[in-house]
């Protein structure tokens, strides 16, 4: 069995690289695009969730906390009373920002000196990060203007420290290339497999490979291999390439990058195998493999937050292994996560993989001939 499965590996493998074509395919647009999305893109924020920690009880800390609250832009989600409370809000990502007032707050503005107040936030979305401490600012002139008229006071009276959790220099690259890499090799591995049984089709050989010894679920296996390892190749150059180009800090565990790479594989072969089973010619395969991407991407978080999304839409993403693989990628980076930090995002990829395979196998066999 072994034997036979590796022979088809082997000739899939051929199939997919005799063609110069394909091997630029494979390896040029990948490149081009990560160096594009990597300069270019960009993203908008819609909502703010921030966490209150006040250690100050008079007026002037209320008076602005309470600009905050009224700002459209911010929505109050918790009140804390202690320092560790604050990590764990981000780290979740329950909160965007802690609005921190020291004890000090309303005395130091009393007399005529700068208050300061410190804002930490979660700099994994550079971009959201940044324009979050935007609307801050405005908040904070605004609180300065209103109190220099009222108490006759010169210069700011207070003074904003921002501190970004995971990206202190709030670099937006760090935070897109880092999904780029599950963009790039989602790409890759759904259109090398939703072409493989489609093309055995469309050439008029899967009627050969259904005379072999092999059945149905070996030829299957040795559909899938070659995706797997071809995946795993491009999601290592793309790696490789957002650590030594563009200096992304991979600061958590290898291992638990790579197990998350090859559960994302996994369910990408499976949905790969599954439209091709489907598709009676490659120009089908390849539009299935498209119109799966388009919802995949916007669905993952990669474009906007899904916390921003409706419900519903919310509820859709589960069904998305780039969802959980993007958390995967932007946790072992920017977080330095590790495997048991990771257990919730596995398990659903594996689901997703082994659930995916089996349809997979499935409607090949009832659309074997």
């Amino acid at each position: 069995m072994l034997q036979h499965i590796l022979a088809l590996t082997l000739k899939e493998f051929l199939a997919v690289l005799r063609d110069r074509r394909s091997r630029f395919i494979l390896i040029g647009p990948p490149i081009i695009q990560l160096m594009v999305f990597g300069y270019a893109a960009t993203f908008d924020l819609n909502d703010i969730p921030f966490a209150l920690y006040n250690e100050d009880s008079c007026s002037a800390a209320r008076e602005l906390a309470g600009h905050l609250q009224g700002s459209p832009h911010f929505q109050l989600i918790a009140e804390i009373g202690r320092d560790a409370e604050i990590a764990p809000l981000i780290d979740s990502r329950e909160a965007l920002l802690v609005l921190h007032f020291g004890p000090r707050f309303s005395t130091d503005l009393a007399r005529g000196q700068t208050a300061q107040l410190q804002l930490i936030v979660d700099g994994r979305n550079s971009n959201t990060a940044m324009l979050a401490l935007n609307y801050i600012r405005t908040i904070v002139i605004d609180f300065n203007r209103q109190w220099a008229a009222a108490h006759g006071g010169a210069g700011p009276p207070v003074h904003l420290q921002p501190r970004a959790l995971f990206n202190p220099n709030l670099l937006s690259r760090w935070f897109i290339v880092t999904g780029i890499v599950g963009l790039l090799t989602l790409v890759v591995t759904l259109v090398v497999t939703a072409l493989s049984v489609a093309r055995e089709r469309e050439a008029g050989t899967l009627d050969q490979l259904l005379v072999t010894p092999l059945r149905p679920v070996e030829i299957l296996i040795g559909k899938a291999l070659p995706g797997i390892v071809i995946g795993l190749i491009e999601g290592s150059l793309v790696i490789l390439i957002a650590v030594l180009w563009f200096d992304i800090p991979l600061r958590g565990s290898l291992g638990a990058l790579y197990l998350g790479l090859f559960l994302f594989l996994l369910s990408a072969v499976g949905i790969g195998l599954m439209i091709s089973s489907l598709a009676v010619t490659q120009q089908q395969g390849l539009l299935g493999a498209f119109l799966f991407l388009v919802p995949a991407v916007i669905l993952s978080g990669f474009a906007t937050p899904i916390a921003n999304m409706p419900p519903l839409v919310q509820a859709l993403t589960h069904l998305n292994p780039m969802r959980y693989f993007l958390i995967i990628l932007r946790g072992v980076f920017l977080q330095g996560d590790t495997c048991d930090q990771l257990l919730q995002q596995y398990w659903p990829m594996a689901l997703i993989g082994i659930t995916s395979l089996a349809l997979a196998g499935w409607l090949f066999r009832h659309r074997m001939y």
